[in-house]
């Protein structure tokens, strides 16, 4: 790494560490007591050597030429004060207390602290969280194209957890050391200024060491939580689609690729093991270098006179003290890496554009009259899915839109309830570009009823309302009639209060399909999307449902999509795609008159044509 990409990377970690630095400021109350507390601590503990000095020099080792002056002479002074004068005995005794007091004061302290800095941190997290969540939900369907979901967990979960370990083991704490480090300074200038430089000689070759290790140890991190997101990913994916790798027997095949992710992730670990292995026994022989120069140093001062044998070991705490510190910095220094990596990648997930605008237009009360007005689409590049798209749904209108696959029906539906941003053209609702209606607004109109439900691990009544506290649990019962679901429901050992699985697992294709009837009639949209919402229920439960369909189409602007065209005979109007083109539009008896593209799909599916002739068969 050059000086300036050197300089380049340290601006970016200051960026970094300031925007961290600001989810601080709402408990600023905490950081201020948590800081007091440890600088308190370290007093405490720095405490010890210069009472075990004066224990040595003023009872075990009298030398009255180096003890009566200074904080030696204070604690002798004091001991008489107290009643502890009767000899060395008694002046033991409360140098003794003294400890006692110091190590139990220091440790309440410490431990005050530890727990206002853990709580701290656990709000921090809290707060962070809710705002990856928060802006999760806002992203456009787009973003979840391009990333994968194991990888996005991976943000919420290992990578908020390295940020607790910054906020709640690294700010805090590393202050505290550097805080001890300035009081073990002062203590060794004031007992001898030579030995105090003696003892720092070390320094230098351990702040080399150290920027060294901070080097490695940085790209050895990042690393780490590059192969382990991958890890995240793959066993999301599979883990999902395992009836599909089972199916078609690929364990094999996906062991061998879980192998490779599993493998680089360990060499990443190793390189960082690695460098952790060279650079702490490194750093403990520099200490042990440190603490042979203070004995010899020491010691031939003592033998000299120069100084007195509490001194030598008072600086020989302390340099233990010192060395610990400096240890304990560069392993959260460790910790500040990792944490740094994991912010880079939380705040790219936070600034991820949320495309969509929001616009002051106010739909008002939503008749349901849509238009698409020369809507071209394509989801990435020009690919185009959707090619000058125009046609007029009006108020309570129900349009079905029929084609094979690929020719743009779900797209429709998508680019309705922007999850989609259209390239060019304009969607309509109600004569109000949708570009200016909130999404939230905008949506609030719709329910959809999809071909793939999904159900969340939680009660059906639960699954129906969807949160929405203000549905009363007599409405989704009424609305599971009015669908039919009611049947099945009952029969259930908790009826409405029943748990889900994930996904609804434990109940049939046909009942999943059923609760989201009933999902979408609770919440009385005043436009219906039912997309290929029979294609995967059973013919008993189709007839179920077949009088509740009408009931929900009655009133409001409905728009179906199915493969199947006995569904959609009976609606006001057929819309027929090909190749993302609206190539006729009409009623069924209409279209069937017209013999066109609409009559060979009607022939498809009265005698089962191979779709690849039929598709061929159509002209462009």
């Amino acid at each position: 790494m050059n000086d300036e990409e050197d300089q380049l990377d340290k601006a970016y970690d200051g960026r970094l560490m300031r925007r961290l630095l600001g989810y601080l400021w709402p408990y600023k109350r905490y950081v201020v007591a948590s800081l007091a507390l440890t600088m308190l601590g370290g007093v405490l503990v720095v405490a010890r050597p210069p009472l075990v000095k004066a224990a040595v020099d003023l009872y075990l080792l009298p030398d009255p030429a180096h003890v009566t002056q200074g904080y030696t002479l204070v604690i002798r002074q004091a001991a008489e004060r107290f009643g502890f004068g009767g000899g060395a005995s008694s002046g033991i005794a409360f140098i003794s207390l003294l400890l006692l007091i110091a190590n139990f004061a220091a440790m309440l302290v410490l431990y005050v602290e530890a727990f206002v800095v853990q709580r701290m941190g656990q709000h921090v997290m809290y707060d962070l969280r809710n705002e990856i969540f928060a802006h999760l939900q806002r992203l456009p369907l787009q973003f979840y194209d391009r990333h994968p979901v194991g990888r996005l967990m991976s943000r919420m979960t290992s990578d908020v957890e390295a940020l607790n370990e910054l906020f709640s083991a690294v700010i805090i704490t590393f202050f505290g050391d550097l805080t001890m480090l300035l009081y073990i300074v002062f203590w060794m200038f004031l007992l001898d200024w030579r030995l105090a430089l003696v003892s720092l000689l070390i320094l230098p070759p351990m702040a080399a060491l150290t920027i060294w290790f901070r080097l490695r140890s940085r790209t050895a991190f990042r690393a780490i939580r590059v192969h382990l997101a991958r890890i995240s990913t793959f066993l999301q994916e599979r883990l999902t689609g395992m009836s599909v790798v089972q199916l078609f027997n690929r364990e094999q095949s996906e062991l061998q690729k879980f192998k490779q992710i599993n493998r680089d992730y360990r060499k990443a670990n190793v390189d960082a093991i690695f460098y952790n292995a060279v650079f702490f026994p490194a750093i403990d022989i520099i200490a042990a270098v440190g603490m042979a120069l203070i004995i010899w140093y020491g010691g031939g001062q003592v033998l000299q006179g120069l100084v007195t044998l509490g001194t030598v070991i008072a600086f020989m705490q302390m340099a233990q003290m010192l060395y610990e510190p400096i240890g304990d910095m560069s392993e959260r220094y460790n910790m500040l890496q990792s944490a740094m990596s994991a912010s880079e990648r939380i705040f790219q997930l936070l600034d991820e554009p949320v495309t969509m605008n929001s616009s002051p237009a106010e739909a008002g009360r939503v008749q349901g009259r849509i238009e698409f007005r020369h809507v071209w689409f394509a989801y990435h590049d020009e690919d185009w899915v959707l090619k000058d798209v125009s046609f007029v749904v009006q108020p309570g209108q129900s349009v079905a839109f029929v084609g094979h696959t690929g020719a743009g029906k779900t797209t429709i539906t998508n680019l309705l309830l922007r999850f989609y941003e259209i390239q060019r053209g304009q969607v309509l609702l109600d004569g109000i570009d949708i570009r200016n209606i909130d999404p939230a607004q905008l949506r609030a109109s719709f329910s959809i009823v999809p071909q793939d439900v999904f159900l969340f691990s939680d009660d059906i009544s639960s699954n129906i309302r969807l949160g929405k506290s203000d549905i009363s649990d007599e409405q989704v019962r009424e609305a599971a009639r009015q669908v039919n679901a009611d049947g099945f429901i009952n029969k259930l050992s908790s009826q409405y209060s029943t748990r889900l699985h994930e996904r609804g697992a434990g109940i049939s294709v046909g009942q999943k399909q059923l609760i989201s009837f009933a999902r979408a009639l609770v919440f009385n949209p005043r436009v219906l999307i039912l997309d290929e919402a029979t294609s995967s229920i059973d013919t008993e439960t189709e007839v179920l449902i077949h009088d509740a369909v009408k009931r929900l189409m009655t009133g409001r602007t409905s728009l179906v999509i199915a493969h199947r065209l006995s569904t959609v005979q009976a609606v006001d109007k057929i819309i027929v795609l090909h190749k993302g083109e609206v190539r006729e539009s009409g009623t069924h008896q209409e279209l069937l008159g017209q013999r066109g593209l609409y009559w060979l799909l009607y022939q498809l599916s009265l005698y089962q044509t191979p779709q690849d002739e039929l598709v061929e068969s159509i002209p462009v």
